[in-house]
């Protein structure tokens, strides 16, 4: 796109004090210039144009994670969408799939954080607590880089289509980040913690049809931990046969 160019913008409205105004799309005519992301015509769109229009933003780096929505049929974060990337002068914007939209391209995070709160997503420390910090060598930290990485933007629970047919599923973000402290060599929780997914509300709910890693904006792949999570909950099992055998 050249400076002067327009691009039109069509935003999927809806809100939910207003039940009886179905959602439907607005169009908004910007003039642009090469370098401007979605992020930034949205707020010249609310500053300029139209004061109604919500949405959430932040920190406008990719690092909050709080800008996420669906992109000309892509999950991403707005912020660091370039309305140029896409060749076209016609961008659709809707709000992320899976959870209920409360206004506009704002959608109710809350069963999202439920179900991050069940994998208990912190160190949990038995042992004494040492004098200074504790040490990690960069091999344990390599395990554990890949999910710590995860920003909490809900992209990964918005493009799964397992969260679409069953609420109850812990969800792609929830697993990797259980994966992140159950590699942690600082994290004392019992290895019998991860039955607490062992169904399939849990790890085997997923279907593996990897969505949500074309979606993470930081290459998490959930799907890595929910296959190390079952590959655990299989040793655990085993090791329960054998010694259920050693004492008949």
């Amino acid at each position: 796109m050249d400076r002067g160019d327009y691009i039109l913008l069509k935003i999927l409205r809806y809100d939910a004090t207003e039940p009886t105004v179905e959602p439907h799309f607005e169009s908004y005519r910007v003039r642009i210039i090469p370098g401007l992301t979605i992020l930034t015509i949205l707020l010249r769109i609310r500053d300029e144009i139209d004061g109604t229009l919500a949405f959430r933003s932040s920190c406008r780096s990719a690092v909050c994670g709080s800008c996420a929505m669906v992109i000309n049929g892509k999950i991403d974060l707005s912020c660091r969408v370039q309305a140029a990337s896409f060749g076209t002068n016609t961008i659709i914007l809707e709000p992320l799939p899976n959870l209920r939209v409360i206004k506009d391209l704002v959608v109710d995070m809350t069963p999202f954080w439920n179900m991050y709160e069940k994998v208990k997503p912190f160190l949990i420390r038995k042992s004494p607590g040492p004098d200074k910090e504790l040490p990690q060598s960069d091999e344990e930290r390599k395990r554990i880089d890949q999910y710590a990485n995860c920003i909490l933007c809900a992209c990964c629970y918005g493009a799964c289509p397992v969260l679409a047919r069953n609420p109850d599923y812990v969800g792609p973000a929830a697993l990797a980040k259980l994966e992140r402290f159950v590699l942690d060599s600082r994290d004392d929780r019992p290895a019998s913690f991860i039955e607490n997914v062992n169904d399939d509300r849990g790890v085997w709910g997923c279907d593996m049809i990897l969505r949500c890693i074309d979606a993470c904006p930081k290459d998490v792949r959930p799907p890595d931990s929910i296959v190390g999570l079952r590959k655990q909950l299989l040793k655990l099992r085993i090791k329960k046969l054998f010694r259920k055998k050693g004492q008949e």
